[in-house]
């Protein structure tokens, strides 16, 4: 399954990260999801009943062994315990009065682990890492986001640090042992978000209007229930006002925001799915550090979110990795997967290759970076390794001689490889050039696994004379490859 241009490439590792089902978290877990049994009662009440009866005694053995059986797996298992203990303290009466160990005790009962990588580990972004101090000369240190999948197909956003040398090739760190999940923040809201979601709703109308124009922009969710207090107060469509009511609500659980503590390690956290939209998974991030006009940098990552039925692009934003912003993208560009964000602004317009139409390169512009209007296509399947459909690897990297942009392409069988095209640095939507093979294809030794035949990047790194292309292979581990990045631009070139 070689490549003629496989040849560009300087160094192979093939088996650089495997998935290590030790990586736990600890979840809020509610038995029979509030099911009645036959006499009426739900599990939940029931289950509680049972704990509430057991002798002190009983409770603190019990409690001593979850503690001794779990807590070394866990950061703090004694503060998620009392966060499920506040979950569920409503059904519970005189709650407050309950001892310490009985509250940890329901916790543990409403609590169980769930292994984020347990499936696999794949599709890397690379990143240089925004802190380079005490890193040796001639290397570069990095990070790394991975899409982790676990129990029932759920993904997760992962992330691990590394090291790339001068020969290019990528070391990554050994991660601590605990894995965080980010906390929830009070969000901020933008008016212009909301109203481009509606208007795709079919909702943008005069209910909306009453609630969004009275608020400041941005706002907060507190903001944002008392103006529909407002409007139930002054309501006169009834039924209208409901769906209405319900859009604001769902639009803004699909706009969230997550935080970690300064003192955990970049690879202990982990981006679980939190919104509606993306509630079957987020899927193949696709990091990049941005610069604006005014060279603020921000570090954004368009993402796909799946719901069970449907997939959506998605933004998220963070100036730190220690709070991401996620926020919905709209317009027709802003459809389907394998958004990528270029990493600056050109003509003063956020651009972003897009596969609006599931089988074509495109590029699309956006003044604010969430509404995303007509594409552009650029690069349509031709070549018998990828006529099936062709999209992108993530984000371009500008180079002297133009975008450099890694594609994927899947042909007969199923089979993927990643290709290269580079783009006019001033006007993205002329191709210079495309290699006529794929760069990677799987190895023998990396065709098998989760799903057959893959390899797949979400995201290259220009160090020197070296591209570094971490990629997932097999949908199961990630290796990575160096390549040799003057002769790869000069074949682009060349034709």
């Amino acid at each position: 399954m070689s490549s003629p241009t496989e040849s560009l490439i300087l160094a192979r590792d093939p088996d650089l990260l495997r998935p290590d089902p030790r990586r736990v978290i600890a979840r809020l877990f509610v038995p029979g999801h509030e099911l009645p049994l036959a006499h009426g009662q739900s599990r939940l009440t029931v289950v509680l009943e049972r704990i509430l009866a057991l002798s002190p005694a009983e409770a603190e053995v019990t409690l001593d062994a979850a503690i001794a059986s779990f807590g070394h797996r866990h950061a703090d298992l004694r503060g998620v315990l009392a966060e499920h203990f506040d979950r569920v303290a409503h059904r519970i009466g005189a709650a407050d009065d309950l001892p310490e160990t009985t509250r940890l005790l329901v916790g543990s009962y409403f609590t169980h682990e769930y292994s984020i990588e347990a499936a696999a580990l794949f599709n890397p972004s690379i990143l240089a890492h925004p802190d380079q101090s005490g890193v040796p000369a001639g290397h570069t240190r990095v990070l790394l986001s991975l899409r982790a999948v676990g129990e029932g197909h759920l993904s997760s956003i992962e992330f691990r640090t590394g090291l790339v040398g001068p020969d290019g090739r990528l070391r990554i760190d050994e991660p601590p042992p605990h894995v965080m999940v980010g906390r929830p923040q009070e969000a901020s809201f933008s008016r212009h978000v909301f109203h481009s979601v509606l208007a795709e709703l079919g909702d943008d109308g005069e209910e909306a209007a009453f609630v969004l124009d009275g608020l400041p922009d941005p706002f907060t969710a507190s903001q944002l229930e008392a103006a529909i207090v407002t409007l139930r107060e002054h309501d006169i469509s009834g039924h209208a006002t409901d769906r209405t009511i319900e859009h604001l609500r769902w639009i803004a659980s699909c706009n969230y925001e997550v935080g970690f503590g300064a003192d955990t390690a970049l690879a202990q956290r982990v981006l679980v799915p939190i919104a509606p939209t993306e509630c079957n998974g987020i899927e193949d991030a696709r990091f990049v550090r941005f610069v604006d006009d005014d060279a603020t940098v921000r570090y954004y990552a368009t993402y796909t979110a799946y719901d069970g039925r449907t997939v959506t692009p998605q933004l998220l934003c963070t100036e730190d990795f220690l709070t991401f912003r996620a926020a919905q993208l709209t317009g027709p560009a802003a459809t389907n997967k394998g958004m990528a964000l270029f990493p600056r602004r050109i003509n003063g317009q956020f651009v972003a290759l897009s596969r609006w139409d599931r089988e074509n390169n495109s590029i699309t512009t956006s003044a604010d970076g969430h509404h995303w209007e007509d594409a552009f296509t650029i690069q349509t399947p031709r070549q018998p390794w990828e006529l099936i459909q062709i999209g992108n690897c993530g984000s371009p990297i500008e180079t002297e001689r133009g975008w450099l942009v890694l594609t994927h392409g899947v042909g007969s069988m199923r089979s993927y490889g990643i290709g290269v095209m580079l783009l006019d640095l001033e006007d993205p939507t002329k191709l210079i050039g495309e290699l006529a093979d794929p760069l990677i294809t799987p190895t023998e030794a990396e065709r098998d696994g989760y799903v057959p035949n893959v390899v797949y990047t979400c995201g290259a790194l220009a160090v020197g004379d070296r591209l570094v292309v971490p990629y997932g292979s097999a949908d199961s581990s990630v290796g990575s490859a160096v390549v040799d990045l003057p002769a790869l631009l000069d074949q682009l070139t060349s034709a």
